[in-house]
Formats: structure tokens, sequence, C-alpha cells
């Protein structure tokens, strides 16, 4: 079998291994792969894997008929046309579940940055203000206590459900919005209402919903507008499921307090990007995946897909 993995810098860039890969068959690795470059790297590939390159059904009919599966390093797979995929007799298959507790982990770094004001005052520290102090400590803006306040979970799957338990360890009550009925499980605080009754009640928003034609724009100028003064929105999601445009509005004249965004509508970020230069916005680069644990997490899944389908038992299929 040729395997030939057209984005393997983000998943391993050096620090893991490829060589389950190498295993199953005549393996080829491209660190990135523009959109040129695609139909020349994959012709011929019987397997090929994935990660932000886009597969349209006229690179798939391209690549038939040696093309027979398409392995995603990634739990999201709206950058291959599914349908063409599964009419030209091409499995695909992602990786779902990996990143739970690294996401869960970077929206509470957000969360504990803007309610603790960590680098604000670690600055402050090296910029000699506590060495020149009359007292013992001082605070440069106001800190607040997570316990009692509210956070809304937009999106109950793996990772809202993750969120939600640490932030009932917390001691924080729980609003979740999600299209479907959920198990709440082991959850004691965790209360399921409408999006509208998230939004009013919520000190903290964070978003765990998948991007479709209906969470696209959710967040927009409207529903901002129904968020308290005080409240911290996080995005750790998809990039346009938030109108950037309205979030900066409404953070630069003080309609909700501050954010947190690891995912963009384009990225890397485009430098006439709104929110590069909004008041009390903090961005990282969509980094939510990348601990080494999570990419070896998915690396192992990403082989056990493969070796799946060779066995003639897929797995994690999304064109069924």
């Amino acid at each position: 079998m040729k395997i030939v993995n057209l984005d393997g810098c983000t998943t391993n860039p050096g620090d893991l291994s490829w060589d389950g890969f190498e295993k199953l068959g005549d393996f080829t690795v491209y660190d990135r792969t523009s959109p040129e470059q695609v139909i020349e790297r994959a012709k011929g590939a019987n397997a090929l894997i994935i990660n932000k390159t886009i597969i349209t059904r006229e690179i798939l009919e391209k690549l038939k008929p040696e093309l027979e599966y398409v392995g995603l390093q990634s739990t999201g797979y709206n950058v291959i046309d599914c349908k063409a995929a599964k009419e030209l007799g091409i499995t695909v298959c992602n990786i779902p579940s990996y990143s739970t507790n690294a996401v869960a982990q970077l929206v509470f770094a957000f969360i504990l940055q803007i309610t603790n004001k960590v680098n604000l005052h670690s600055q402050a520290v090296f910029n000699g203000e506590w060495s020149s102090c009359p007292d013992f400590c001082f605070w440069k803006a106001p800190l607040s206590e997570l316990a009692g306040k509210t956070i809304g979970i937009i999106g109950f799957g793996a990772i809202g459900q993750k969120v939600a338990k640490i932030a009932e360890a917390f001691d924080m009550f729980v609003l979740a919005y999600a299209p479907r009925p959920k198990d709440k499980g082991e959850l004691k605080t965790v209360k399921f209402v409408s999006l509208d009754e998230l939004l009013k009640n919520s000190d903290i928003i964070t978003c765990h919903c998948p991007l479709t034609p209906e969470t696209q724009g959710m967040i927009n100028k409207d529903t901002i507008s129904k968020m308290k003064k005080s409240a911290i929105f996080i995005n750790t999601s998809r990039g346009p499921v938030v109108d950037e445009a309205a979030l900066a509005d409404a953070l630069n004249n003080d309609k909700i307090q501050a954010a947190g965004l690891d995912v963009l509508s384009v990225e890397p970020a485009k430098e006439d990007n709104p929110l590069l230069k909004a008041k009390n916005c903090y961005i990282t680069p969509h980094i939510a995946w990348a601990a080494k644990e999570t990419r070896a997490r998915l690396l192992g899944i990403l082989e056990d897909n493969l070796k799946a389908y060779i066995d003639g038992h897929p797995q994690n299929v999304v064109n069924k």
C-alpha cells in the first residue's frame, strides 16, 4: 500500500515517530502541502493522510482509481468532500475524542489568566513594581474567585462534559446548551437550558460545538447583547462559530469583560483581524490539541484507523 501524508508537521514536528506507518506500506510524509502540490504528491496513493489540506471532489476524482482511503489527523472533517468520497468508494476516517483533556485544560488556562491576571502581575513584578511597593502585596486590577460563579457550556459532548467536571471541582454552577438531550452522568450541578437563558445567566461562556450551518456565526451581535457585561467568553471549538467583528466591538466597548480564543475564522490569523487589536482579548495559535501527549494519542489512533481499514473492518468512518 502506498501511503502519503500531506500535512505531517503540526502533528509530528520531529518529537514523535512515524515508524508504525512505515511498517504498513510505502510511506511518504511531507511537512506541509500547498494546494498546487496536492495532485502531484498524492497521485498513486492508496491511502492519503491530511490535516488542513482541502480535498475537493475534483481532487478525489483525479486520484482514483488508486485512492481508497483518507485518514484525517483531526476530529473535524469539513476539509474533505465526504459526499463525493462516498460516491467514489473512498473511506474517510477521523480522530474522535483524542484531545478532550487538553482542550478542557486550555479553557481553564484562559479563565484563570483572565480572573487572576497572572501575566499582568508577573510583568509588574519584573518591572520592579513589587520591589518598590510599600506593602507586602498589591494588585493592578480586580481579581475574582471561580467558586459560586456560573459557567455556560455551548455543546455538551466529551469536551463540554470534561469542562463541566473541572468547573464543578472549582465549586462552580454549570448551565449547558445542546440541541439534543445528554446524559449528565455523575455531574451534580449541570442544568440544561435554552441558549438565551445560558447567555443571560452565565458568568463564563465557553463554546464546544461543531461547525455546522446552524452554529456558524452563532456568537454574534445579537447573542453577545444577551450576555452580562462582566461575562468572559471562551472559544476553543471552531473560529467561524464567532462573528469576529461583533466580538471585537463588544470587547472594545465594554459590552463583555474579556475573551479567550484558540481558534479564528482564518488560520493563520490575518493581520487585519479585528480581534488582534481588541481590548482584553487573549488569543493562542490553535494549540489546544498540541500537547505532546495529545499528539501521541492522535498518532496512535491515526495508525489504528489505517490498520483497521487494511484489515477489513474500518473504524471512525465519517462518510458511511
